[in-house]
């Protein structure tokens, strides 16, 4: 209980600097969101004040001392209001992150997890049987799998199997003609889109787990309690996964608690190549046009999605190696 009530106390202390600092970064930044919108509008001639005051009342530009800026800042955090968009106005930041989030989280969300635990299995699979065909295969093929950064493999893959192939399609997250509802031919159309990308991250993510897992699982196997437990009549699979896989995931489980957290901001560059309406390409398109309080949106998120997911990791630590909790 102690450990669970200092791991939540340095959580929150956390969020409070994450909060603050984006308040502050954005106020650091030269210029004002009233002079680049008026950039945009192609306004000739002097700007009067009455003109800048208008276009700051409809952008919904803070004023008052720093102060009242930040206590009003913190409520709106609390109540989820980061105002107006100004690339996509009149619409709201909350309503264009609600509207790509759920693109996100369930392919990038759903192939995150997937590689994990299929990388995970497979290194623990490599170092085991370490030395043979099992181990070299998947070891070899990881490594050259990651050897493709994310948008290289998306060309390929859009160019081969989309465009020359033809057996999927190229850009968007279902068909143009349909229409977003809960039934099972739109559920079919978005997961026939989603192929591309998924396979994208899959592909490029998985030799990193394998490789993680396979060189922490070798060291595990030459500690002495795993020793005793073969030596003690143990079946192998309960050696390899309770007394050596369970010390041996946890660097992975560490990095796997980045990763997920890092699923919210989205693969940028993947959904930038295939046009995904994801949180990665609505964070293109906020830092291209500008758009200051949908990337103070999106940033937080991202950072308290880490935030989150890191504090999840260190109770699993707790629960898996209860050295930690001394």
């Amino acid at each position: 209980m102690r450990y669970l009530l200092g791991r939540l106390g340095l959580f929150v202390l956390t969020l409070w600097a994450a909060v603050t600092v984006n308040f502050v970064l954005p106020r650091l930044m030269p210029g004002s969101p009233a002079d680049a919108a008026i950039a945009k509008l192609g306004q000739n001639g002097p700007v009067t004040p009455a003109m800048r005051q208008a276009v700051e009342a409809q952008l919904g530009v803070p004023s008052g001392s720093l102060w009242n800026q930040y206590v009003e800042y913190l409520n709106q955090v609390v109540h989820f209001d980061f105002g107006v968009s100004y690339s996509y106005f009149p619409q709201t930041v909350s309503g264009l992150i609600g509207d790509a989030l759920p693109w996100t989280l369930v392919l990038v969300g759903t192939v995150t997890i997937i590689a994990f635990v299929c990388g995970t299995l497979l290194g623990v699979l490599a170092a085991w049987k370490r030395g043979t065909p099992l181990d070299t295969v998947p070891t070899v093929g990881g490594q050259f799998l990651s050897a493709f950064p994310y948008f290289w493999t998306a060309l390929l893959l859009v160019f081969f199997l989309g465009y020359v192939a033809g057996l999927f399609p190229t850009s968007g997250a279902y068909s143009q003609a349909a229409t977003p509802n809960w039934s099972f031919a739109f559920f079919g159309d978005a997961l026939y889109h989603a192929i591309l990308p998924g396979v994208t991250i899959l592909l490029t993510s998985l030799g990193g787990w394998i490789l993680g897992m396979r060189n922490t699982m070798v060291n595990t196997l030459g500690e002495d309690y795993v020793t005793f437990a073969e030596a003690n009549g143990l079946r192998p699979r309960t050696v390899a996964l309770r007394y050596a896989a369970r010390n041996a995931i946890l660097p992975n489980l560490t990095s796997f608690g980045l990763v997920l957290g890092g699923v919210v901001g989205g693969s940028l560059l993947v959904e930038t190549v295939f046009n995904y309406p994801g949180v990665g390409l609505l964070l293109f398109h906020a830092v291209t046009n500008q758009d200051y309080p949908l990337m103070q949106a999106l940033f937080l998120m991202i950072t308290v999605s880490v935030l989150i997911a890191n504090f999840i990791v260190d109770v699993l630590y707790g629960v898996l190696d209860p050295r930690t909790r001394r």
